[in-house]
């Protein structure tokens, strides 16, 4: 009794495992895909032999083992104790991971799942999430081989209360990368010549692999012509030489060239492309300000838009030339240093102001659209896509230069004389009136004022009549139709009637004859008296004039 009293109180003493607590246990047996597990304190329990697997494993699992599981309850209905392997590591793994994140090493683990926005990651007990950004330096579009693999991860955050755990992939290969890059630059030099591979073609350029580090080939660096995009000239996993321009030990960026591998085209420039010196090139790239010419591969000109045609001024460039057009272009200034060749297209061309000039002297007809009607004339369009402008003034010999222009219309077609050609100021002044020639000229060329002609009345006024010498038209005021008043009625005139009058004025600018029958009789009277007498012999006018007229008969 003493023994048994004894023993019954050493049972009692003996400390019970706590619910939520992990404990030691041995392997007893297998069964029906269990493990019989014997935790002591004469407690078994079971558990999935597929807790003791790792993920994309076999579990690993026989009699005998000792293991250590998380008692969750000591006795259940059926009197065993309910345990678990998973628990167990969980704990056992958060324990190990916020020790590995205090001291900012890495842990091993594998991806097993797919979630919204990422990846989970097993830690040997601990499930954890791999945002999409952090699985590598550069987007994953197929994460399969990744899946199952044990490889390092970094602890970027953790809760053990919430049990969040945020790992990064990507962190533990930009340290790697960054300590492979510092070797590699380290083995590189400026000017350097090495080899490498397109890795990715962008709109700037191509990143190229030189063995573990990347290198920028920038596309203005690809070639000495214009390179519109990579893609025209590199391929994705092409091997290509190249050189090492620039190596930024701070950033590790390094900057790569092409073109350097080649002959620079612009040292023969000045000597193949005189100045003044016709060439044929290509168009390859249109501006607001002008178009590119390649004159060789390497080597192109500007065509300022004020150099591109002697007529067409205010237009885009994209209307006179077009991308890919051949033509010929004319050398007209070079600058090596800055590596520019200004260019003329228009200067192969012959100036046609001069050619008009030269095929239509002053006074030669010709014949054109009106082009434009502005306040003070008509722009008419000329052979050599040329206009020539008709003045107010030269519209009509009868008319007002305002009233004339009333007469015309955009579009009619019009027959002027050229008046004058201003090849320097690209002006061409014609004349519409001058078509025929100069009648008023024609008319007046022998008459002088003093004469006395004779006209024709063509229409009786109030005010005088109207009368016509040689096509031309004059006005003889009442108080010139007579020298007597009484005389000075013009209805005493009819039309047709000719009448003998004196020039009073010829004036070329407002193409007018002045005419008076007045004048010519005071002038007849004069004559008269300085022939036959003077006003103090004393006869008196009858006997002059009567000596007169016996004189004309």
């Amino acid at each position: 009794m003493e023994e048994f009293e004894a023993l019954l109180n050493e049972s009692f003493e003996m400390d019970t495992p706590e619910e939520g607590s992990v404990v030691k246990g041995k392997v007893i047996a297998i069964e029906a895909g269990q493990a019989i597990i014997d935790v002591g304190y004469k407690m078994e329990g079971r558990v999935d032999i597929k807790e003791f697997a790792d993920p994309g494993e076999q579990p690993k699992i026989a009699p005998g083992d000792e293991v250590e599981v998380f008692l969750r309850q000591v006795e259940n209905a059926r009197g065993e104790a309910v345990i678990s392997r998973e628990m167990a590591r969980r704990e056992e793994a958060w324990d190990r991971l916020e020790k590995a994140y205090a001291d900012d090493t890495r842990v091993e683990g594998a991806i097993f799942g797919r979630v919204k926005g990422g990846f989970t990651v097993d830690l040997g007990g601990a499930v954890a999430f791999l945002p999409g950004s952090q699985v590598d330096v550069r987007p994953v579009r197929d994460a399969g081989p990744l899946m199952g693999l044990k490889q390092p991860f970094q602890i970027l955050k953790m809760d053990r209360r919430r049990g969040n755990i945020v790992v990064s992939r990507r962190a533990i290969l930009e340290e790697s990368r960054a300590e492979q890059r510092a070797e590699v630059i380290g083995n590189l030099t400026e000017g350097q010549t090495v080899e490498g591979v397109v890795k990715n073609i962008t709109e700037y350029g191509a990143f190229v692999d030189l063995g573990g580090v990347d290198g920028l080939l920038h596309v203005t660096d690809m070639a000495w012509r214009r390179v519109n995009h990579p893609s025209e000239i590199l391929s994705i996993g092409e091997s290509i030489n190249v050189q090492v321009i620039k190596i930024n030990k701070d950033t590790h960026r390094i900057s790569l060239g092409m073109k350097q591998l080649q002959e620079d085209p612009w040292d023969l420039v000045a000597a193949k492309y005189p100045l003044e010196s016709a060439h044929t090139g290509r168009v390859t790239n249109i501006t607001d300000y002008g178009a590119f010419v390649e004159l060789e591969p390497g080597v192109e000109g500007l065509v300022h838009v004020s150099e591109m045609s002697w007529t067409k001024k205010n237009v885009h460039p994209g209307k006179i030339v077009s991308t890919s057009q051949e033509v010929e272009v004319m050398v007209l200034e070079i600058d090596s240093a800055k590596r520019r060749v200004s260019l003329g297209l228009k200067q192969t061309m012959r100036n046609p102001w001069e050619v008009f000039a030269e095929t239509h002297p002053e006074g030669t007809e010709v014949e054109g659209e009106v082009k434009n009607i502005t306040e003070f004339g008509l722009f008419v369009g000329l052979p050599g896509d040329i206009d020539g402008m008709v003045h107010l003034s030269d519209l009509s010999w009868d008319e007002r230069g305002e009233d004339a222009i009333q007469n015309y219309r955009k579009g009619d077609m019009v027959q002027a004389v050229v008046s004058e050609v201003d090849v320097e100021k690209e002006r061409i002044s014609l004349s519409i009136k001058g078509v025929g020639g100069d009648k008023f000229a024609e008319a007046v060329g022998g008459v002088k004022r003093g004469s006395i002609v004779t006209v024709t009345v063509t229409a009786i006024e109030e005010g005088g009549i109207e009368v016509e010498y040689e096509g031309m038209k004059s006005f003889i005021r009442r108080s010139d139709l007579s020298r007597d008043r009484a005389e000075q009625r013009p209805e005493r005139f009819s039309v047709g009637d000719k009448v003998d009058v004196r020039i009073t004025n010829v004036d070329n600018k407002s193409r007018r004859l002045g005419v008076s029958i007045k004048a010519r009789e005071i002038a007849e009277e004069k004559e008269a008296v300085e022939q036959y007498g003077s006003s103090d012999s004393g006869a008196s006018l009858g006997d002059i004039l009567g000596a007169a007229l016996k004189g004309d008969d």
